[in-house]
């Protein structure tokens, strides 16, 4: 574990990997590492709200995952500035991003598509920042968009202006972030959601029941889950395992699967070298070849951290 975080702290940069690499470190106990990143986003909000912002940023949600990071920052010290900052950050999610016809946010500000990665980056936020209803309309939403019906998983990119996928591959990781975002927006909803959350568990069990069909006997998954002429992932199976042992503790999941993330979980520490590196997963920066990321590192953190 402490080779595997020195590893991802060394290698996160962009405002998604800084808010995934935070929130791992949160769930792993290494809270004084987290508040460092969660400082560190709040220094580089832009005026728009975004967090963790780097350069020409164009992306829209994947500044929010920095947003739970800074909350449990504010939580910790006290310190105003924080909880001004996630407010800035929910605010301009609710009335300034940009969004597809049917409300969804769009993941670009450039130009009108919706990726299954906002799964994990937005909706979790605006839960944990207490705006439960839009999380679970934005869960509807991106739903509504990416989820193809016959397969009963989620394709990468929905193109808004064109009205048609500009990538409609089962993405492993991409499922991964859907399946991951469910189980963060599921347990932060307060009891008086209980039939939203019930519809969202229902949503996390098909997406896992879809998913494990296309587990290989090494307990790892191809880059596109329904593809195997695409590279066999480690960091697709990592956050599965993350989604089946937080189910399974919380009495969402059905115990029987965790044959499936314990085979992951064998199969995953056989991918960290000698560095730290967990290799094999869906590689930065162009995320079309076997390689290593920063969410490759966060997941294997907090695959572990879910299991123990």
């Amino acid at each position: 574990m402490e080779k595997v975080k020195r590893a991802m702290l060394g290698m996160q940069r962009q405002s998604w990997e800084q808010g995934v690499a935070a929130q791992s470190l949160i769930e792993s106990g290494y809270e004084d590492d987290a508040l460092l990143l969660a400082h560190d986003a709040v220094v580089r909000q832009d005026q728009s709200g975004r967090l963790g912002v780097t350069g020409d940023e164009k992306a829209v949600t994947d500044a929010a995952s920095n947003g739970e990071p800074v909350l449990f920052a504010y939580n910790r010290t006290g310190d105003e500035k924080y909880k001004q900052a996630a407010l800035q950050m929910a605010d301009y999610l609710l009335h300034t991003a940009p969004r597809a016809e049917n409300g969804a946010l769009s993941h670009l500000n450039h130009k009108s598509q919706v990726w299954v990665d906002s799964f994990y980056m937005a909706p979790p936020f605006l839960s944990a920042a207490g705006h439960h209803e839009e999380a679970v309309a934005q869960i509807e939403r991106f739903r509504e968009l990416l989820l193809i019906k016959d397969k009963g998983m989620y394709g990468h990119i929905w193109d808004d202006g064109e009205k048609r996928f500009q990538r409609a591959d089962c993405w492993g990781v991409g499922n991964g972030w859907a399946a991951a975002g469910l189980v963060r927006v599921i347990r932060s909803l307060p009891e008086t959601m209980s039939a939203d959350k019930q519809r969202l568990i229902g949503y996390l069990n098909e997406l896992l029941e879809k998913c494990m069909r296309y587990q290989r006997d090494d307990g790892l998954f191809h880059d596109v889950l329904d593809n195997p002429d695409t590279f066999v992932e480690t960091n697709a199976a990592q956050m599965f395992a993350y989604a089946i042992y937080s189910g399974v503790k919380a009495g969402w999941v059905d115990a029987g699967y965790l044959d499936h993330a314990d085979k992951i979980r064998s199969a995953a520490h056989t991918k960290v070298d000698e560095f730290g590196f967990v290799r094999g997963v869906c590689g930065s920066p162009t995320f079309d070849k076997s390689g290593t990321a920063t969410e490759g590192q966060a997941f294997y953190i907090l695959m572990e951290a879910a299991a123990r």
